[in-house]
């Protein structure tokens, strides 16, 4: 489709002499080439000038043929849904459209000089033969000089003008009458005079074949003309010799270079510069920024920009964006300063520090302070506030990409704190990120090589003692960082997406665990398993359960599901729904994270719910604070609390599960608190079962 709609564009707007499905052909081909580029690891754009060079070869040369390029493939590349995937796309596009852009200027201008060479041959060639047909050459000579876009003239030896053609007045301004009474040596700047002579000298002594090189030739007026000048002598055998003087002007090709670059290198909607350009300038900008008081980066993302773009449309979200980046501009307008555009509804700022730049927070004030002036549109007033990476006084020899990589980082723990929040890089928080990033990207892998197992532990009643179910969890034995228990499995499996497929491996093989044991041993428990988030909200959830007990055999009433109680709040229908359709199918559901607030406690009256399971906070803070003898009235109002809760929770018809019990006195204050079941190292497998997690 975008090779249908690319061959419509430049067929509309240029000559290109193949049939239209061959066109087409053309195009896909072309197609084919960037999409591969932009998926290629490590990313390399030099595809793109191949592009740019079968384009020319193929005669997209027209003065819109190239416009309308650029903007279909801009757009494709960018929105078509197999590349939301692809790492670092909006730089990797840039890159691409900036290299296509760049090789197809120098495509043009070799194509150009082909045909000037071709002007020169021919003109040439008319010169050595004029003996054979004079006025048939010169009739020709004539036309070609009347029609050329080239400016043509010829000088006798000592480069004074016999002839000229009307290009050659166009481009320098002099009429047939003036030129004849200069020199070639005279369009040219006096500081260029003596090469050109002595140019012209090696093209008499045959040791220089012809000259072409690229100059600024004076005009009439005095001003600059820059051009492609090209020298040769016509050799005659009956008359003296003659140089030929041929001048392209380039005033329209340079203009097109500056506004390719231009393009290539700032924002469409806002004229900012974009993520290629504020990454050369923070290469510069680092090197050459005062010792002590250094740069600042300011890494910004628009909160809820999304809300207003799909609330009021693109071309609100464009006016938006537009007034954003010229009050951002504004904030810095007294500092040494960059604004830039990185992608969609993010910014950056780079500031390169002094005595008198205001301090981080100041700055962070008054950016959100200047955009939240509301913006009227049809009467509307739209503002909106930011969230804000900082990395401050960064070293000299910083990667820039590095840099914003760690600019990035720092805006999402901002954005992870809510709205208008601003984060400081923290070195020591980067690593963490980094080892969370490896280990969860290195999970599927660890997983499909066995290091990823499950473990099981007893629920255990705490009157009677005894085990009324066996929980399974994750635990991975990681050759580096040692054993990782279940909840940072879980955290690192949900960053990738992995905790889906997990989820299920995790049910089908306790499921057949279970079945193992009672086959063996006779150990028949109900299965207790805890839901992820990720898990909670998939609309296939419940399918996915009653599937897998559905091919191991096992009763859904022999498995209690966990779930989150802070999901089942109604913001999202999929964990209700999935909750009662679960309980209607037979499986025992327990809300997990309880923590006795109004919207948990409706959760448990409202929803068929058989217990809760006291959140780990709770137990761990109160298990903590009892080893304190410092806190201990804190402790008393703690149990205090604890032990009303549980009253609710049996008032409510619920039950109480309790975990990180691993002390015997921990067992017994829980008990007396008058909770129900219990999980912790305290309570071990009954023989015959595999350990604890």
């Amino acid at each position: 489709m975008l090779a249908r709609k690319w061959a419509y564009q430049v067929s509309t707007t240029t000559y290109i002499p193949l049939p239209y499905q061959d066109i087409e052909a053309e195009l896909l081909a072309l197609v084919d080439r960037l999409f591969d580029a932009v998926h290629s690891e490590p990313f390399c754009p030099e595809p793109a000038a191949d592009v740019a060079r079968r384009l020319v070869d193929l005669n997209c040369v027209g003065p819109t043929t190239f416009r309308k390029t650029v903007d279909s493939l801009g757009k494709a590349l960018l929105g078509q849904p197999e590349m939301q995937s692809v790492a670092r796309l909006p730089g990797k596009v840039v890159m691409l459209l900036g290299t296509l852009s760049a090789s197809y200027a120098e495509a043009v201008r070799l194509y150009t000089l082909r045909q000037q060479d071709d002007m020169n041959r021919t003109l040439i060639t008319l010169g050595r033969d004029w003996r054979l047909a004079l006025r048939a050459t010169e009739a020709r000579l004539d036309a070609v000089l009347a029609n050329t876009p080239f400016g043509v003239g010829i000088a006798d030896l000592d480069g004074r003008f016999v002839d000229t053609n009307p290009a050659l007045t166009d481009i320098l301004g002099y009429s047939p009458t003036e030129f004849t009474e200069r020199t070639l040596f005279d369009i040219v700047p006096a500081s260029d005079e003596p090469f050109l002579r002595d140019a012209c000298d090696g093209l008499l002594e045959v040791f220089l074949p012809r000259l072409r090189q690229r100059r600024r030739l004076l005009n009439k007026a005095g001003d600059e003309v820059p051009a492609t000048l090209t020298v040769t002598v016509l050799h005659a055998p009956d008359r003296s010799d003659r140089f030929l003087l041929i001048v392209q002007d380039d005033s329209e090709l340079n203009l097109l270079q500056r506004q390719l670059t231009l393009q290539s290198l700032h924002d469409v909607v806002t004229g900012l510069p974009n993520r290629q350009f504020f990454t050369t300038r923070l290469e510069t900008t680092l090197h050459r920024a005062d010792r002590a008081a250094g740069a600042t980066v300011y890494h910004l993302g628009l909160d809820a920009f999304s809300m207003v773009a799909d609330g009021f449309g693109r071309q609100v979200g464009d006016h938006l964006l537009k007034v954003v980046a010229e009050r951002l501009k504004s904030v810095v307008a007294k500092e040494k300063a960059v604004v830039a555009r990185l992608d969609g509804d993010e910014f950056g700022i780079l500031v390169e520090n002094s005595p008198t730049t205001p301090d981080i927070a100041s700055m962070v004030d008054a950016i959100n302070e200047r955009l939240a002036e509301p913006v009227y549109l049809d009467g509307t007033g739209i503002s909106v506030s930011t969230s804000i990476g900082v990395v401050h006084r960064p070293k000299k020899d910083v990667d820039p990409t590095e840099l914003l990589r760690a600019s990035d980082l720092a805006l999402r723990r901002a954005k992870s704190r809510g709205r208008r929040q601003w984060e400081l890089f923290d070195a020591r928080q980067d690593a963490d990120d980094r080892a969370d990033f490896q280990l969860a990207t290195t999970m599927p892998s660890a997983w499909e090589l066995g290091e990823v197992r499950l473990a099981y532990r007893p629920l255990v009643e705490l009157r009677g003692g005894r085990a009324i179910g066996v929980e399974a969890g994750l635990r991975w034995d990681h050759p580096r960082f040692g054993v990782l228990g279940h909840r940072r499995c879980v955290e690192l499996a949900e960053q990738t997406g992995l905790m889906l497929s997990l989820g299920d491996w995790m049910l089908h093989s306790a499921c057949a665990q279970v079945l193992r044991w009672r086959s063996e041993s006779g150990f028949d428990l109900p299965l207790v398993l805890a839901l992820s988030e990720g898990q909670v909200v998939d609309p296939d959830l419940v399918g996915r359960v009653l599937g897998i007990l559905d091919a191991a055999g096992i009763e859904p009433a022999e498995l209690r599901l966990g779930m989150p109680a802070h999901l089942l709040d109604g913001t999202r229908p999929e964990p209700v729904e999935n909750l009662k359709v679960l309980a209607e199918a037979g499986v025992d559901v327990v809300l997990h994270g309880f923590g006795g607030a109004a919207g948990d406690l409706t959760c448990l009256a409202d929803l068929p719910v058989r217990a809760v399971r006291i959140s780990e906070r709770l137990t761990s803070d109160r298990a903590h604070r009892a080893t304190d003898p410092g806190q201990t009235s804190q402790v008393a109002l703690l149990d205090r609390a604890l032990t009303d809760l549980v009253a609710l929770v049996h008032l409510a018809g619920g039950m109480v599960v309790v975990d990180g019990v691993h002390t015997r006195a921990l067992a017994d204050w829980w008990r007396h608190a008058g909770a129900d079941n219990a999980l912790g190292e305290h309570f071990p497998m009954p023989d015959g079962t595999p350990g604890q997690h």
